[in-house]
């Protein structure tokens, strides 16, 4: 059986859409911090991994979720990779 992101952490980091516009980035301790072009921090929340799926709740209350697959993060109609 392959092992989880969640299991092996690799969900730590930045990840950022092809075109760099969103840039993605999840904390250790379960926050995350996200960009959108200029505007730096345009939201900010709380991230829960269980197996290969994320589920996001911003400081705002806006809940949303995704899913790794393939070293790809799936998000809320987003396609983001992980910088290396």
């Amino acid at each position: 059986m392959e092992p989880t992101i969640e299991s092996t952490k690799e969900y730590i980091g930045m990840w950022v859409t092809e075109d760099g516009y969103i840039r993605h980035e999840l904390l250790p301790g379960n926050r995350y911090d996200e960009a959108r072009g200029s505007r730096k921090s345009a939201y900010q929340g709380a991230y829960k991994v269980s197996g290969n799926h994320i589920d996001y709740k911003d400081d705002t209350g806006f809940t949303a979720d995704g899913e790794f697959r393939d070293g790809i993060l799936y998000h809320a109609g987003m396609v983001l990779y992980k910088e290396k």
